[in-house]
């Protein structure tokens, strides 16, 4: 058991250390085209600041375009060994506005479409850790830096949490290992490096999702709540929480009847899907607040008259053309065709599951047996709070079982000269309902549909590599597909780590460069 112990220590730390080898490999890469291209000068975007004097009117405008667009001669100071022109020159595309945001605050319809986590959180660090740098290097350059920390640091714990979430659900060491690389180098990881909000919703909604998995249902409530106010999407994690709290009540009143247990169920999960959604609905008020209330009549915007007046629905239609098949133009193939890869992985990923699962999957897991119920009684049972602790407890007690018994599996496949990957699938045969495919995984994989539906039919589709890459089930798709028993796996294998390379080299040089990517 020590052993075994010690072993999964050691994959952890050495997990830890390519994460780390990941973030410097990205951040080489983004100053790797600074020696390499011409910097997009970007100082425009900074001296359009002072706009208080103008009237809200004249701000409903697609004030976005206009900060990234133009260019200007120089900086002001003209100082060109200022070490804060440095980090200055790598800040690209949307972390151009959201440092506008940072200093300017938010003057132009188009900035209510960041939520404010990012800009909350970027400032608090700019104005206590890193204050002391603001004479050196200037205030704008110290808020460009603490972006860049800000959203690798997460990105860190963000895969430190994917690590543990996998071992809650597939509960094999090798399959973990595989899909927490790969999210390691997923092919968005230009933004997990950058100043998006992609670290920080993968850290909330992953970290969320981790804790709902141990039995802690209000501290994940928290941590899927500040998601929302990460990424608009945020709140679409409330579906886990509606999901485990239908199965809660059913099994109170079908399998319990207990009556009153399953109101009392419904209760607190509607409650807390309601919280997941505070954050995203107090900033839609806080925009109708400013952009309403105090303007003239001709002033209004007609979304301001709409039954439900939703600001961040009212930006992306108008200012980026969002709206169900709207991005369905000729022109517009080549952003599906830089959407296929991450659109094919999660349609089969879905679909490989649905057809081993078929039961389980078209009922919504209503049709599990008893035993798959069992394995995963935190969404599925009354009462698992409770006994939270004990089944920590005795999931650690599982995981060094297991793990013991892969060492002795792989002695024996040693010695009698087998392939591994088909040793280990030929005990996933045996056990085709644990791991990817196991009843726990069922709530994700509805997730990730819904938003695959969304960024297909509704969203920019380019913009779906990003989207979807802080969806767990992907990673352990992958992880799965990479030792399947068919001839097909090796060709699978260099395909996705292909594909992952290519776009992290590409995106490193396109993105940072002001060029369309994703």
């Amino acid at each position: 058991m020590a052993a075994c112990l010690n072993h999964s220590h050691r994959l952890t730390g050495g997990y830890v250390r390519l994460k780390m080898f990941s973030e410097i490999l990205e951040i080489y890469l983004i100053l790797l085209k600074i020696s390499s291209f011409k910097n997009y000068d970007k100082e425009e975007a900074f001296n359009v600041c002072p706009l208080s004097q103008r009237n809200y009117a004249d701000l409903n405008f697609d004030g976005g375009n206009e900060i990234v667009k133009h260019a200007n001669e120089g900086d002001d100071s003209n100082d060109d060994y200022n070490p804060g022109k440095a980090i200055d020159v790598i800040v690209s595309w949307k972390g151009v506005i959201l440092v506008y945001i940072f200093l300017c605050g938010v003057n132009y319809l188009y900035s209510y479409a960041f939520l404010p986590l990012l800009p909350i959180s970027i400032s608090f660090l700019s104005t206590t850790v890193f204050a002391p740098l603001i004479p050196l290097i200037g205030h704008r350059a110290v808020l460009g830096l603490s972006g860049y920390v800000l959203n690798n640091v997460a990105f860190l714990f963000a895969a430190v949490y994917l690590y543990k979430l996998s071992v809650i659900v597939l509960k094999d060491p090798e399959a973990v290992l595989r899909a927490s690389i790969l999210f390691c180098f997923n092919p968005a990881s230009i933004f997990y490096s950058s100043i998006y909000s992609e670290s920080l919703y993968a850290l909330l909604s992953i970290g969320g999702l981790y804790h709902l998995m141990s039995g802690k249902t209000n501290y994940a409530t928290l941590w899927l709540a500040l998601s929302g106010s990460a990424r608009s999407n945020g709140v679409l994690n409330a579906g886990y929480i509606c999901f485990q709290t239908m199965h809660r009540a059913y099994d109170a009143v079908f399998v319990n009847k207990r009556y009153y247990l399953a109101v009392q169920v419904l209760i607190t999960g509607a409650l807390r899907s309601i919280c997941v959604f505070v954050p995203f609905i107090a900033f839609q008020a806080y925009g109708y607040y400013n952009s309403y209330l105090g303007c003239s009549v001709e002033e209004t915007r007609p979304w301001c008259k709409a039954r439900i007046p939703l600001l961040y629905n009212f930006i992306q239609s108008h200012y980026w053309g969002v709206g169900f098949l709207r991005y369905f133009q000729l022109k517009q193939l080549p952003n599906f065709l830089l959407a296929f890869p991450i659109l094919s992985l999660a349609v089969c990923s879905i679909i490989d599951y649905a057809k081993l699962r078929r039961e389980v999957f078209l009922s919504l897991g209503f049709r599990a047996s008893p035993v798959d119920k069992k394995s995963a009684a935190v969404l599925f049972s009354v009462g698992t709070e409770s006994r939270s602790k004990s089944e920590s407890v005795l999931e650690k007690e599982t995981t060094k079982i297991r793990e013991e018994d892969h060492v002795l599996r792989r002695r024996k496949q040693n010695i009698k000269g087998e392939d591994p990957a088909m040793l280990s699938l030929d005990n996933d045969s045996t056990h085709n309902k644990q791991g990817y495919f196991s009843v726990i995984v069922l709530p994700f994989l509805l997730h990730l549909g819904f938003m695959l539906a969304t960024a297909f039919f509704v969203m920019h589709v380019q913009v779906s590599t990003r989207f979807l890459s802080s969806s767990p089930p992907l990673y352990w798709f992958a992880s799965y597909v990479m030792v399947h028993p068919s001839s097909k796996s090796k060709m699978w294998g260099y395909f996705i780590w292909a594909y992952c390379a290519a776009y992290i080299l590409l995106g490193s040089i396109l993105f940072s460069n002001f060029y369309p990517f994703t």
